[in-house]
């Protein structure tokens, strides 16, 4: 019995060291030295403050800025604990609820705008956090913005362009935008015309 014992217990110390503690610092050690934006999060910073992260959606109200994709976290919008999605299927009368109460709301903001409403503006991703949109939406979006600030629309939709994520290898992934860093880019680059 001691003899397996004692070469089961130095086995289970010596995993413990290995995988609980040097593996995790190694793995830590290399993401700060080769990503290290990564690693702290993909926080943006504007005026020496932390405005957000590019990796989570964040929720904007006013007409004069892009709005991202419904959350389904709670029990606030965008909730980075509560990842999760609504779990309800496509019949299901809720959902269907839902997303006609937010096709509502986006005519009601944009009343003049007879395009067709573009699905990731009315559905929650499986995240409930994402924070990019399609240039689909984006451009459904731009003359409400546009007209909340005061600018030519093709100044707008120029922006969405400079701003646009391209599939990887134009293959892979759907052609998107970041809705944090396109808000930020027309506060830097245009006077609200809102607020």
């Amino acid at each position: 019995m001691k003899t397996t014992f004692r070469p089961a217990i130095m086995l289970f110390g010596a995993l413990t060291l290995v995988v609980g503690g040097l593996y995790p610092l190694a793995v830590t050690g290399i993401g700060y030295a080769a990503f290290p934006d990564q690693v702290r999060g993909s926080l943006v910073t504007q005026g020496g403050r932390t405005v957000g992260s590019r990796l989570i959606g964040q929720s904007f109200a006013s007409p004069g800025y892009f709005w991202g994709r419904p959350s389904a976290t709670a029990p606030m919008a965008n909730h980075a604990i509560a990842s999760a999605g609504s779990n309800l299927g496509p019949l299901n009368p809720a959902l269907m609820a839902a997303v006609q109460g937010r096709v509502a709301a986006l005519r009601t903001a944009d009343p003049g705008n007879t395009a067709p409403v573009p699905v990731d503006l009315v559905s929650a991703s499986a995240s409930g956090l994402d924070p990019e949109i399609s240039l689909a939406a984006a451009r459904y979006q731009a003359g409400r913005v546009a007209r909340a600030r005061t600018l030519p629309r093709e100044r707008v939709e120029a922006l969405i362009g400079e701003l646009a994520i391209m599939p990887v290898l134009g293959v892979f992934g759907e052609a998107r935008v970041n809705v944090l860093a396109l808000n930020l880019a027309l506060d830097r680059a245009y006077t609200r015309g809102h607020e």
